[in-house]
């Protein structure tokens, strides 16, 4: 057992049998009556977000996560395969755990997955990755009082707002937390 001493960014706590990774946290001495820890959770199976407060000295669990570098290397319909980078074992990851990062995964792409006592629980990416644009429509100039965007489709299948002058073919710098087109790339 830990206690609330140990808190900081990106600790994994255990709490009620589901695992919740600190993404914020605050340490509040008021002036009147005792301390306390603000923190804000964000569950690693589902996503949701929660704050939640704890009196300073309150014994809290930490679970052991270990983010390691991985490789990944394919779909095989079941789930996505990845090669760990120090010791070239293969893992599966289960769709539902690598979730909306699927659609910015190319084959042989560096990632980083947590593991809790070997289960996958995310997997994280680069903040930003270089995908081509596969199809969009030719953009047409007209009268317009700001930039125009229409929808691209890039090489994962996903779908991006880009600006109108682009083409099929042009490689795409895009962020992977929010699916937003970020620039070209030469």
């Amino acid at each position: 057992m830990a206690s609330t001493a140990d808190i900081k960014n990106g600790v994994v706590l255990s709490i009620d049998g589901q695992l919740w990774n600190v993404i914020e946290f605050q340490h509040v001495k008021p002036g009147k009556g005792g301390a306390f820890v603000r923190t804000k959770l964000k569950n690693v199976v589902s996503g949701k977000t929660v704050d939640r407060t704890y009196n300073a000295g309150a014994k809290i669990e930490i679970e052991n996560v270990d983010r390691r570098d991985f490789t990944y290397l394919y779909n095989d319909g079941e789930g996505y395969v990845f090669m760990d980078v120090a010791d070239y074992d293969q893992l599966t990851v289960p769709a539902a755990t690598v979730g909306e990062a699927a659609n910015f995964l190319l084959e042989n792409q560096q990632v980083q997955i947590a593991l809790n006592n070997g289960n996958p629980l995310y997997v994280e990416l680069p903040a930003s990755v270089v995908l081509e644009i596969t199809y969009t429509e030719p953009g047409l100039q007209g009268d317009r009082s700001s930039a125009g965007t229409k929808p691209a489709t890039v090489e994962t299948g996903y779908e991006i707002q880009v600006p109108l002058f682009l083409e099929t073919g042009t490689r795409v710098k895009v962020d992977t937390r929010t699916g937003d087109y970020l620039g070209r790339v030469n």
